[in-house]
């Protein structure tokens, strides 16, 4: 027996230690674990924080490179239109000409209205410019690489333009604030006319109405930009060949309805007092149009335009559609440009469509013309309305005293309000015998003081204020109601 009590003492003791050893390697098992997680819990938070920081600065206008192409021959008439959109000292950019300057546009560097110029680069050295069916629109593809080699720092975007194109600059960069610019994005604008899109392309951004492409599409299209070129030397314009190289690289268009080719001729007026429910980004083509403001010529019309722009870019040309039951009139605002008096209560669905007093680009074939609905232009007298142009703008500051636009006070204002004079009799009978808006020869607008925002944006509605026993119509415009309908 004393052997067995020998023999069973050291397998107590051993199994005690083989138990005293896996309770220890336990523990220090459970103890590391507790320890990494407060180890990777904690400190976690710090580089959520850091990471979480605020994001980078909305763009502003002096991160925009303005890229205008630009003929000797058509400078001179087209000057005044380029310095009534660009800031000296604020903006950006170059104007590439086809040849060295003249004498009639020299001596350059004392205007301090204008950006510093470049000839474009000799383009026939491409092997590829000898088959190009249209050569020349070569060097106008090449000054997006040619202004890259400038090497202009903190550049978010390169904008596009020739030089007839009128950008809308705040717009423009509450616009571009909207999309990523560390992203390859395209943005631009298409044709008005089915003309053009079955000509050249649906699916472009078109040169003349301007477009925007970031910086790092830039940077990687400037790569490959003279293969590209010899890729498509049967195509005729430059924007078409900067958007098939746009689109080799797997980028599409994001299209913007504010950039506006305006091919379209004649009258406009009907198109600009229906103006899509986006932001006015850009005109073109006003040399193929008639005057936007009938009295004046084309220039001073720009010049005209400008200083309701000046005063708030955001709502130019925002259309607000609102009645007055009593007299069964309906007016319709474009902000900054003109206003109608319709004397029939037509919803605004319809109001919203643009009167064609225009005609379509280029050769007059079958229909449809046009990228959008139109109401065509009739002698009905309860369809054609009395029409009103933009003439003055003033601010009405807290103390309701008025101020005029150009001055310099430093008063909050409340309002600002818009005069609009009838532009001629309309020479037609009344379309109700007892409410005949012919009296009317003045319409003033009230608008709020701030800033329109596109986020989100449902429009704005208005009331009419007072039309009795006056010659002037007075309308207020107003954020509309959560629920709101404006309905006839």
């Amino acid at each position: 027996m004393k052997p067995q009590k020998h023999t069973s003492l050291p397998t107590r003791l051993s199994l005690w230690k083989i138990s005293a050893i896996s309770a220890f390697i336990i523990y220090i098992f459970i103890m590391y674990h507790i320890y990494k997680s407060s180890v990777c819990i904690l400190p976690v938070k710090k580089p959520l924080n850091k990471t979480a920081s605020s994001p980078s600065p909305s763009t502003n206008i002096n991160q925009l490179i303005f890229i205008v192409a630009a003929s000797i021959k058509t400078w001179p008439n087209r000057r005044s239109y380029f310095q009534e959109w660009w800031r000296p000292n604020i903006t950006r950019g170059y104007i590439f000409f086809d040849q060295n300057p003249t004498t009639n546009i020299l001596p350059w560097t004392y205007n301090n209205n204008l950006p510093p110029y470049r000839v474009s680069e000799n383009t026939s050295k491409l092997e590829v410019y000898s088959r190009h069916v249209k050569p020349e629109v070569i060097r106008i593809v090449r000054t997006i690489l040619e202004t890259f080699r400038e090497g202009d720092k903190d550049v978010r975007w390169y904008v596009m333009g020739d030089d007839d194109t009128i950008f809308f600059l705040d717009n423009l960069v509450q616009l571009l604030g909207k999309y990523d610019d560390t992203k390859y994005v395209y943005i631009g604008g298409v044709s008005e006319s089915v003309k053009s899109g079955l000509g050249i392309s649906f699916e472009m951004a078109y040169g003349g109405a301007g477009f925007a492409l970031s910086y790092p599409l830039v940077e990687a299209l400037v790569v490959n930009l003279d293969r590209c070129i010899e890729t498509y030397p049967y195509y005729a314009f430059g924007d078409q060949i900067l958007s098939a190289c746009v689109a080799d690289m797997g980028v599409p268009l994001n299209t913007e309805k504010g950039f506006h080719q305006l091919d379209l001729t004649n009258d406009i007026s009907g198109f600009l007092s229906a103006h899509p429910q986006a932001p006015l980004i850009s005109f073109h083509h006003l040399d193929f149009t008639s005057p936007i403001f009938p009295t004046m010529d084309r220039h001073k019309s720009v010049r005209h335009l400008m200083t309701a722009a000046k005063v708030d870019e955001t709502r130019l040309l925002q259309q607000a559609v609102c009645y007055h039951k009593q007299t069964k009139w309906a007016f319709s605002v474009a902000w900054g440009y003109s206003a109608y008096i319709y004397e029939q209560l037509i919803p605004r669905s319809i109001l919203r469509r643009p009167l064609e007093t225009f005609t379509p680009w280029g050769f007059i074939g079958e229909p449809p013309h046009y990228m959008f609905n139109t109401r065509l232009v009739t002698n009905n007298s309860c369809e054609t309305p009395h029409v009103f142009f933009f003439h003055s703008i003033t601010r009405l500051s807290s103390d309701s005293s008025s101020s005029s636009s150009n001055n310099n006070s430093n008063r909050t204002t409340d309002e600002i309000m818009m005069t609009y004079i009838r532009y001629k009799p309309r020479q037609l009978p009344p379309c109700s015998s007892d409410h005949s808006a012919d009296y009317i020869s003045t319409i003033q607008v009230y608008s709020p003081a701030t800033k329109l925002n596109f986020v989100g944006n449902r429009g704005e509605c208005c009331d009419v204020l007072n039309v009795d026993g006056k010659n002037t119509a007075e309308i207020r415009i107003r954020s509309c109601e959560k629920t709101e309908m404006i309905v006839v």
